[in-house]
């Protein structure tokens, strides 16, 4: 892939002319699967899989009945008898009675095996029990209840495909296949350094006086959504060295590590040129977005690096837009999986601007509302927060009812 090299000095020009859809071409070719593992199935949920699941047995592995009530044969009922007498009981997990003759049936529960000479199992509420005789009080009914050997799926078919996602359904169908294990993409593993002198642990501004730190944690929390394995989160001062040194170390266990903070061309932005001696190469920086213009990606080595601003509404709208692709990508989900962008009206009016827009908003069952008090370093409003809007560059005032682009957060 070919790379885009640009100045780190503190008066280089900003253009931003990388488009958006620019930027997600070049993420989608960084994100590739780091590589697979193979699981218990206890420990393979929200994982996703490398290889496809087939199924070791036939499911169901024998005919079982689908209702309680009594096994007979199809052909005695065919004949006109409908007086049997009952020679034993059959339960789930059981060894099968002996075979039933004409004139006999066994008593038989949901899920126990058929016996042999069996075909129809009679329900019993259509049955009159008198002793070890039953009687079928009724019509004949339609339904066997009877659940063919394979019937679901023959062993050897492919129940799960490559590429899926391991929820609580798949699940029960890995299980059901007899799989011990599974063979699914690695989780990446994700590290976070947020740098400022103003920044203290949350909890501890009342007492330090500064900034709490609002990104660590939140981003870790959107990695693990994601499918990453969250490592870790460090907090640095605006100092060179000391970055380069805190970023050497998470390199070392992480496969992408995030950099909240020092994206821009401040005096003390150093996100990228401490890590230039480290071998940074960037892939982009600076994208004709708002906000979130200072975000850039590259690689150290075999490892990704994000770099994120600092301001907290900023900063969480680029990590989803940003963070949440190169996740999914890493972890074989497919990069684009996580931009599934939804057409939905505008319920009140808003304005776009020169740059590609992209805003906070709530949804509700007529559309999207974007959120007032929109600004890089808001907070409290991104608990309001649902999803983004995507508003072109150059949209000006769009009434209400536009249709617009929506992206869930």
């Amino acid at each position: 892939m070919k790379h885009v090299r640009i100045a780190t000095k503190i008066d280089a020009p900003c253009p931003a002319t990388l488009g958006f859809d620019a930027a997600q071409a070049i993420i989608a070719r960084l994100a590739q699967p780091l590589g697979t593992e193979s699981v218990r199935l206890a420990k393979a949920g929200r994982r996703v899989l490398a290889e496809p699941v087939h199924a070791a047995i036939d499911i169901p592995c024998q005919d079982l009945a689908a209702m309680d009530g009594f096994a007979v044969r199809d052909g005695d009922l065919a004949a006109g008898l409908r007086r049997f007498a009952v020679i034993g009981a059959a339960y789930p997990g059981a060894p099968c009675p002996r075979a039933i003759g004409a004139g006999q049936a066994v008593r038989i529960m949901t899920g126990a095996p058929i016996p042999a000479g069996a075909d129809r199992v009679l329900v019993r509420e259509l049955l009159c029990l008198t002793g070890d005789t039953v009687a079928l009080t009724g019509r004949i009914p339609a339904r066997l209840h009877v659940r063919k050997r394979g019937s679901d799926t023959r062993a050897g078919a492919e129940v799960l495909r490559a590429g899926k996602s391991v929820d609580a359904r798949a699940l029960v169908v890995a299980s059901a296949a007899d799989a011990a294990r599974l063979t699914v993409w690695r989780r990446p593993r994700v590290r976070v350094i947020a740098s400022g002198d103003e920044l203290v642990p949350a909890g501890e501004a009342r007492a330090r006086g500064g900034v709490p730190d609002s990104l660590s944690d939140a981003l870790l929390l959107m990695a693990r959504q994601w499918g990453a394995a969250p490592v870790g989160a460090t907090l640095v001062r605006d100092d060179e060295a000391l970055l380069r040194a805190a970023a050497a170390t998470a390199l070392a266990d992480a496969d992408l590590l995030i950099l909240c903070g020092g994206a821009s061309r401040g005096d003390r932005d150093f996100a990228k040129s401490a890590l230039t001696p480290l071998g940074l190469d960037i892939a982009f920086a600076d994208v004709a977005i708002k906000p979130g213009k200072p975000v850039w990606c590259g690689r150290v080595g075999d490892k990704l690096v994000l770099g994120l601003p600092g301001n907290p509404m900023a900063a969480m709208t680029v990590a989803r837009l940003f963070l949440a692709p190169l996740l999914a990508g890493l972890g074989g989900r497919g990069a684009l999986s996580a931009l599934r962008w939804e057409a939905t009206p505008l319920v009140a009016g808003c304005s776009g601007g020169e740059r590609e827009t992209f805003l906070c908003a709530g949804l509700g069952p007529e559309g999207a509302l974007v959120l007032p008090g929109q600004s890089a370093s808001a907070q409290c409003l991104l608990a309001s927060a649902d999803a983004l809007v995507r508003l072109p560059a150059g949209a000006g005032d769009l009434p209400a009812g536009s249709m617009i682009d929506m992206l869930r957060f």
